[in-house]
């Protein structure tokens, strides 16, 4: 039988490695590599992550708010719109809302969704799209609080960690006050408190379902969902929302179909016009970002309560537009601002419908329009304004003549035409009704500037404060900063010098023509504004008239050097010419300067350092600074015989309650240091009295006529440079003191209609028309030392009763002519 014989066992052959082999050990290697160094940045991250523990003492930047005298919210600062409120007072249902649409397993996850992570991610792959999200509220309050914004998956991952952390160490409901007071709502609107304002001008707690469905609809897209600019789209959202509380249990089907049919009324609570305050708001935000600095401004919610009269600050800001709109258009109509071409219509209409926060467009306000239709036969425009239509009829155009309209694309080249696409400033006569049917007016940006300001004479309170045209436009307060020559309105300065000189109202100057050697070939020769020499005057007719000659020889009487020195002492500071032209007003001061001077003629010879911030609070009502407004000593009684500026006396001085109150002080006494925003003496009452006596014959019968329709006693002076390149006004009554400016920043002429009186004593007059409203009409109080006396002024003596053109003057007691004029001469007999 043959068996089987096992072969010797060989020897196995070594073979080569396969690649396959190295590659999957590199491979091996490299995951753990890459583990490792995942783990190692996981565990960096975890280091590195901000704490969350802060969260629990949230405390988000909030905006600081200013008020007026009165209390009136005037304006704010921040850096997010916010006000805080917390959870407690959140109606329970608009919890629920923002609960139901952004984060419907809020109560149940511990951060994060996953639930919800894999539903987004099963749509997002169906619709090839990113269409929904998957980030919880939690997550939200941790990129909002903790986070940049950046779309990095480091960031999400950190989001998660942080999520995971706050669900540890927060209450669900601690989360949800973070949130619905960190969230932006669209319109400058953070948190649920300052969108229920914004859109609808109630406090939180007074939503209604319909209002609160609305608000929770905004976190997705809020300018997309606006209720503001897109209603409709937001009652689309607002619908969608009310849905998922129904699928979430929160509220009945029934309830969601009465919200959706409950109207939806757009009604935001008054906006606080910064425009209208900016230069006064820009002015006291320097201050305190100087004292306390930005972030604790912007940041801090502090209470800032000001000087400021609101209804003034309107009246000032309406005065100066109105006033430089006047003055502009009196220089003609100078074409449009630009030329569209046909395909750039509607973009720029979407961008400027963009920038329109109002349903319908507000009537008196200007808007940028631009022309898509003419009638030359009825010289009548169409226009459009953003989105909205209507039309320009003749009579909105009369200011600018007899137009050419031309029914084509591109600018024309007549100069006094407007074509199709003409881009042109629109004021509104009537507003829109469904965006269609407005009428407007051409209007035009004015090119010159003006600056108003106005103090309380007997505190220092700056009430308001207009720096020029727009603010958007020049942050340069001319108010403050423009240091312009004030002309004739600087005479009342060396006038109130002469009378501390021995110079009295009836004092006689000779209104002749002279000459001063000026250094030069040429000598200088003062003019008088009309180039009229009326010869001997008193110094009532010389500041009424506003004679230059007159006011050059009272100052070389006195003295350059006691003219600059009295002016140092009505609150001046800017350098002064030391030279005779100072008397006509050829040095450069601020209007607020000028102003603050005239203060002292209508406080009774006090000066008040003007200033603007009364009291500030920090977010949790402790007061930083305070300042009680001082007052200045009031006359309790005024001199029986005193005349007003027509020369008619005038009764006691009427108190709070309109009756007569008696007099019992006379000399100054001070009240506070002015350091501190007080009043301190600075000229004696009856130098005081005497100048504002003197300031009501310029309005009475002079240069500042216009100011005689405030039908109230008033004092002022006007003031022209040379060549009109200046005007001013600066006047007041006992509780107002204002001051006007007019001009181009790079000096130019004002042209037809430039001087003080046209130019800016009306801008003044409306101003104290409106700021005066309701105020009490008062005389001037009389110290008791000032005395009264018939005057002849052609010799400045006394006269007789019935003397003719005898006029009621004032004079410091003792002060008074004590000579009669001569009787007019008898006829001589013939020389035999």
């Amino acid at each position: 039988m043959e068996t089987y014989k096992a072969q010797p066992r060989q020897q196995r052959r070594l073979k080569k490695s396969s690649p396959l082999k190295y590659l999957l050990w590199g491979a091996a290697g490299g995951s753990t590599i890459m583990l490792l160094a995942l783990l190692g940045y996981f565990f960096y991250l975890l280091g590195a992550l901000p704490k969350v523990d802060r969260l629990a003492d949230y405390r988000p930047p909030i905006l600081s708010q200013v008020f007026g005298q009165d209390g009136t919210l005037v304006g704010e600062f921040y850096l997010e719109r916010r006000t805080v409120v917390p959870v407690d007072k959140m109606p329970k249902r608009l919890i629920q809302a923002f609960v139901a649409a952004e984060d419907s397993n809020f109560y149940q996850h511990k951060g994060i969704d996953y639930i919800g992570v894999m539903r987004a991610a099963f749509k997002n792959v169906i619709s090839m799209r990113k269409k929904e999200g998957a980030s919880t509220i939690t997550q939200q309050v941790a990129k909002s609080m903790l986070l940049t914004p950046e779309k990095k998956f480091s960031r999400k991952l950190k989001e998660a960690i942080l999520a995971k952390r706050m669900e540890e160490r927060l209450t669900k409901d601690e989360i949800l006050y973070i949130y619905l007071n960190q969230i932006y709502l669209g319109a400058g609107a953070y948190g649920v408190q300052l969108a229920a304002e914004t859109y609808f001008g109630k406090e939180v707690d007074k939503l209604n379902l319909a209002e609160m469905a609305m608000l929770a609809g905004l976190p997705k897209a809020p300018n997309s969902y606006s209720p503001i600019k897109h209603l409709e789209r937001a009652k689309e959202r607002q619908g969608y929302v009310l849905e998922r509380m129904v699928k979430e249990g929160y509220i009945t089907q029934a309830e969601a179909d009465y919200a959706k049919a409950t109207p939806i009324v757009i009604q935001p609570l008054k906006k606080v016009n910064a425009e209208q305050s900016a230069y006064f708001l820009e002015q006291v935000r320097q201050q305190l970002v100087e004292k306390y600095g930005e972030e604790r401004l912007y940041k801090d919610g502090l209470k800032i309560y000001t000087t400021m009269n609101a209804e003034m600050q309107k009246a000032a800001y309406d005065a100066v537009v109105n006033g430089l709109k006047a003055v502009d258009k009196r220089q003609g109509f100078r074409g449009a601002a630009k030329y569209l071409a046909e395909a750039e219509v509607d973009p720029f209409c979407k961008k400027v419908e963009d920038d329109i926060d109002d349903l319908s467009l507000k009537q008196g306000s200007v808007y940028q329009g631009v022309v898509t239709g003419v009638n030359p036969a009825k010289q009548e425009l169409t226009v459009r304004v953003g989105e909205r239509t209507g039309t320009v009829p003749r009579k909105g155009m009369d200011w600018a003549g007899r137009l050419e309209l031309v029914n084509s694309y591109g600018k024309p080249t007549a100069k006094r035409a407007i074509g199709l696409g003409a881009v042109l400033e629109l004021q509104v006569k009537e507003p829109d009704k469904n965006r269609t049917g407005a009428v407007f007016a051409l209007d035009q940006v004015p090119e010159a500037q003006a600056a108003l300001i106005a103090i309380d004479p007997t505190s220092g309170g700056v009430r308001a404060m207009v720096g020029g045209y727009d603010f958007k436009k020049s942050q340069f307060n001319r108010a403050m900063q423009a240091k312009r020559n004030p002309g004739s309105a600087f005479k009342p300065v060396i006038y109130a010098a002469a009378l501390e000189h021995g110079m009295t109202t009836a004092s006689i100057i000779d209104d002749s023509q002279v000459e001063y050697e000026s250094g030069g070939d040429k000598a200088w020769k003062p003019k008088n504004y009309d180039n009229v020499y009326r010869g001997p005057v008193t110094m009532r007719e010389a500041l009424t008239n506003s004679i230059n000659v007159v006011s050059v020889k009272i100052l070389e009487q006195i003295g350059v050097g006691s003219a600059i020195d009295y002016a140092k002492k009505l609150g001046i500071t800017s350098p002064l010419a030391a030279n005779l032209t100072l008397a006509l007003g050829s040095s450069s001061v601020t209007p607020i300067e000028l102003t603050s001077a005239y203060a002292v003629f209508a406080s009774g010879g006090y000066r008040t350092a003007p200033y603007f911030v009364t009291k500030v609070l920090d977010r949790d009502g402790n007061v930083l600074e305070e300042i009680q407004e001082p007052k200045v000593p009031v006359f309790t009684r005024m001199s029986s015989a005193a005349p007003d500026a027509a020369g008619e006396g005038d009764s006691a001085g009427d108190g709070e309650d309109g009756k007569p109150i008696e007099l019992k002080q006379n000399k100054p006494v001070p009240v506070m240091s002015e350091a501190t925003g007080g009043a301190v003496p600075a000229i004696p009452p009856e130098t005081a009295f005497i100048m504002t006596n003197l300031m009501q014959s310029v309005v009475s019968s002079g240069t500042g006529s216009r100011a005689r329709a405030l039908g109230r006693p008033v004092a002022g002076k006007t003031g022209t440079t040379n060549d009109m390149k200046d005007a001013w006004f600066v006047g007041y009554v006992p509780q107002l003191v204002a001051g006007v400016w007019v001009g181009y920043d790079q000096e130019r002429s004002l042209g037809s209609g430039g001087s003080g009186g046209q130019a800016a004593a009306p801008i003044w007059t409306e101003f104290m028309q409106r700021a005066l409203a309701g105020v009490p009409v008062r005389s001037f109080p009389t110290p008791g030392n000032v005395t009264f006396a018939l005057i002849d002024p052609r010799s400045g003596k006394l006269a007789r009763e019935g003397t003719p053109g005898a006029v009621q003057e004032c004079f410091v007691s003792g002060t008074e002519p004590t000579s009669y004029a001569a009787e007019p001469a008898e006829v001589a007999a013939p020389v035999q």
